[in-house]
């Protein structure tokens, strides 16, 4: 696990250019030991009987069955839009 000296939090504030003050880095890298810490806590336990994706409730998917329909074409679905050109919806520019 990498220690304090193994990630300098105002090295990487550096490199993704994101102006920290002295303050904020001795604060992020205390948090980021901190953190460190508890992982390596974490690497200590006994986990041997533990499945690999243990869930307090069973987990499982649903699927339909992947089979053919008819859906609607372009005409129906087109019928009720406000605004349409070319086969296409027109919609309000929400980027500028």
């Amino acid at each position: 696990m990498a220690g304090t000296s193994d990630l300098d939090v105002a090295y990487v504030a550096r490199l993704a250019r994101i102006n920290l003050t002295e303050d904020e880095a001795k604060i992020f890298q205390k948090q980021l030991d901190d953190v460190l810490k508890y992982v390596e806590k974490l690497r200590q336990v006994d986990v041997t009987g533990a499945d690999a994706a243990a869930h307090a409730l069973p987990v499982f998917n649903v699927f339909r069955e992947d089979a053919p329909r008819d859906w609607f074409t372009a005409t129906q679905a087109l019928s009720n839009a406000p605004r349409q050109a070319n086969g296409l919806f027109v919609v309000p520019k929400v980027v500028e």
